[in-house]
């Protein structure tokens, strides 16, 4: 279990194949976002073949059985979908939409208020998916009280909606998934990196694509949340990112943490 300052391309060529069970990463989206050590203005074509070359990492060090989840916006979603299903091999399961509202305010255009999340796998029969991790109450259940419904609920929607004007995660007559934003004034903000994605999100999708023990690699490691919730849900994980700053957080956001903590925010499916 570690983080490593080290350029996730290095750091990956040096793993074994088909070691990790699960990569979840939000890599630079190639905006212009200020990073303190990398570069975020790269060219078309220079950002497509560098995500192919690490992306090659990934499918290597995934097992049959693992799973590939990817946060990315707008500007190279449908580019990196195609290159990651076509090129790479992978099987894109799902492209959920996580929409959230107090987005990033734009002066002349529609203020952007999503992210899209891809969910690929190498091997869709093989791959882990722990259904019982997420199921929800059904509308046959809540609604029309139908004796007909499946007692245990259905699986949720590929919508997941984000309010951080209300309080909920996940509220137990719907079946999309309400993750609050993580805003400047959260309890879980790191507070040395503006891109950071809410535990509870991240817990989902770790529980549902893993198991206890597995490892959940998290190639861009940024703010160190995935590592974070990994280590709270009794995964082992491994991380990379190039920053000497932001390495240094997060082994100290790791050092206050212990398997078994509870998450940040409202818990998911009360």
């Amino acid at each position: 279990m570690s983080i490593h300052c080290e350029d996730c391309l290095k750091g990956m060529r040096k793993m074994p194949g088909l070691s990790v069970d699960l990569v979840v990463t939000d890599p630079p989206f190639n905006i212009g976002y200020h990073y303190d050590t990398y570069d975020d203005n790269k060219s078309y074509k220079e950002y497509i073949k560098w995500c192919e070359a690490w992306g090659e990492q990934v499918s290597r060090v995934l097992k049959p059985t693992g799973s590939f989840w990817l946060a990315i916006g707008d500007e190279y979603a449908a580019e990196l979908k195609v290159l990651f299903t076509r090129h790479l091999g992978f099987t894109c399961r799902s492209w959920i939409v996580w929409y959230y509202t107090f987005g990033v305010n734009c002066k002349r255009n529609f203020s952007r208020s999503h992210t899209h999340l891809f969910y690929f796998v190498l091997d869709p029969p093989k791959a882990i998916f722990n259904e019982h991790e997420i199921r929800v109450p059904s509308a046959r259940q809540l609604v029309y009280k139908d004796r007909r419904a499946n007692a245990k609920g259905r699986l949720p929607d590929n919508t997941w909606i984000l309010r951080p004007q209300e309080s909920g995660a996940f509220a137990p007559d719907e079946n999309t998934w309400h993750h609050p934003r993580v805003c400047g004034t959260f309890n879980e903000r790191a507070g040395f990196i503006g891109c950071q994605m809410p535990e509870q999100l991240l817990a989902r999708i770790i529980r549902v694509s893993s198991n206890e023990g597995d490892m959940v690699l998290d190639p861009f490691a940024g703010s160190g949340s995935t590592l974070l919730v990994a280590k709270k849900l009794g995964r082992r994980f491994q991380g990379f990112d190039i920053s000497e700053n932001y390495v240094d957080h997060i082994e100290r956001r790791l050092a206050t943490v212990a398997v078994g903590d509870p998450l940040e925010g409202k818990e998911v499916g009360d």
